[in-house]
């Protein structure tokens, strides 16, 4: 599939900052599945953009702006191709061994009453066939049809309360899958929902490594496996770590952040 992504981040501030950092995770990568056939990033005003890449192996882009800043306006735009491989993916950069992301993290600990209902899901010994049992479990356990409002996005409140966004309902996964012996991470990305009139947005989901198979994405969520419909664009242990754009800002007041991301086969 070809999908067309644009995604617009704006800041104001009640103050003017005498200096702005951003760390922007915004830039798919080419991988087994997925071809970037343009990409651009664009700052309203005077800025330094710095590309790189992280401890991850996400494509980065440091953001700097000195002031006075009352407002700042970062556009992105580009073109990728799609493949449905089942959520199998490969040719990757993976700095990382699959160990390092079976460590919890703040936002994906696992508690006991969590690590009881994974015991006592009795999972498959067949790697595969455990992992999609595991991630189905966690899917029918949350109730999708009440908004989720609390704006806590932990696993263990995730699993108590059985109501999560997108970014709650993989924290829940992560940590599941971390408590089964599964490395798990978490995805940052884009969803086309062509069925939906009003869902075009951020989106994230979740990646075991599954031995004698390698790194396949789950989307708790949605119940599905990721297909031709997702953009993948930054992974990290959880949210925080593949957030899309993090930073720091020299000045005081306070700050607005207003995002509008648009995902469809046709340009926006």
């Amino acid at each position: 599939m070809r999908l067309h992504v644009s995604h617009r981040t704006e800041y104001g501030f009640t103050e003017p900052q005498k200096r702005l950092v951003q760390l922007l995770r915004l830039t798919p990568g080419n991988h087994a599945g997925q071809s970037v056939v343009s990409w651009s990033i664009d700052v309203d005003r005077d800025a330094r953009l710095k590309p790189g890449r992280d401890g991850y192996g996400n494509e980065t882009t440091m953001l700097y702006v000195d002031g006075p800043i009352d407002r700042i306006a970062i556009s992105v735009s580009g073109e990728v191709l799609t493949e449905d491989r089942a959520g199998m993916i490969g040719a990757t950069a993976e700095p990382l061994p699959p160990l390092h992301f079976l460590q919890p993290t703040a936002l994906t600990h696992a508690d006991a009453a969590l690590h009881a209902h994974v015991a006592g899901l009795k999972l498959p010994t067949e790697p595969l066939a455990g992992a999609h049992t595991l991630a189905e479990a966690i899917h029918d356990h949350l109730i999708l049809d009440e908004p989720h409002e609390s704006g806590d996005h932990r696993a263990a409140t995730i699993f108590a309360e059985r109501k999560a966004d997108a970014q709650g309902a993989a924290h829940l996964l992560i940590a599941a899958a971390r408590s089964a012996g599964y490395p798990a991470r978490y995805v940052a990305g884009h969803l086309y929902r062509p069925y939906e009139s009003d869902a075009h947005a951020a989106h994230g989901w979740v990646e075991m490594h599954v031995d004698g198979y390698g790194w396949i994405g789950f989307d708790p969520h949605e119940g599905r496996c990721p297909t031709e419909s997702y953009v993948r664009v930054a992974t990290g242990l959880d949210h925080a770590q593949a957030a899309p754009i993090s930073g720091a800002r020299i000045g005081g007041g306070d700050e607005t952040l207003s995002v509008d991301v648009q995902v469809g086969p046709e340009p926006q």
